[in-house]
């Protein structure tokens, strides 16, 4: 079980994780060892804070939003 950060809910944790993991199924490199699923490496990605999301702002085109319009990789 991956432990979400403290600043994060439940749901967000949720959801960025599973954007994440999307991304990761697509072939995106992970940027954690990954030792396990998608989901896991996703999920430990959000709580070392590699990736947050941007559930704030709406993205500035119209349509349907991409996985990287959502979710955003740090330090890159």
């Amino acid at each position: 079980m991956v432990s979400r950060p403290i600043d994060m809910n439940q749901f967000e944790f949720a959801i960025v994780s599973g954007l994440r993991a999307a991304q990761l199924m697509r072939g995106c490199v992970p940027r954690v060892v990954r030792e396990h699923k998608h989901i896991t490496t996703a999920q430990r990605e959000v709580a070392a804070g590699m990736v947050v999301g941007s559930m704030g702002a709406a993205p500035a085109k119209v349509g349907k939003p991409r996985l990287s319009d959502l979710v955003r990789l740090e330090g890159r």
